[in-house]
């Protein structure tokens, strides 16, 4: 089973912001700047957090996740950029 996950970060250098941005690119859709929303199974929250994990630097970046069941999902609200955009599963980046 799926999850929504919203994951957001700060990250202090441009070249790291960089990377992670690319390794969520293949897990997510970027909706803000550095918010990204991602439908992932348990496994593929687990290489994400890996492969993130391996880039930043913990004394000074953070990363944030943020699981949302279902309902919580269709009670997301917009001004601007429209529903959530996933209806169907995310093809994640191997």
């Amino acid at each position: 089973m799926k999850a929504y996950v919203v994951v957001a970060y700060d990250i202090s250098d441009d070249r790291r912001r960089e990377r992670v941005a690319k390794i969520l690119e293949g897990y997510g859709e970027r909706v803000q700047y550095s918010v990204f929303e991602c439908r992932l199974d348990r496994m593929q929250y687990l290489r994400l957090r890996h492969k993130l994990e391996e880039v930043i630097d913990r004394e000074s970046d953070m990363i944030s996740f943020y699981f949302l069941c279902e309902s919580d999902v269709q009670r997301i609200e917009r001004i601007g950029g429209g529903p959530p955009r996933f209806e169907e599963p995310a093809v994640i980046a191997g």
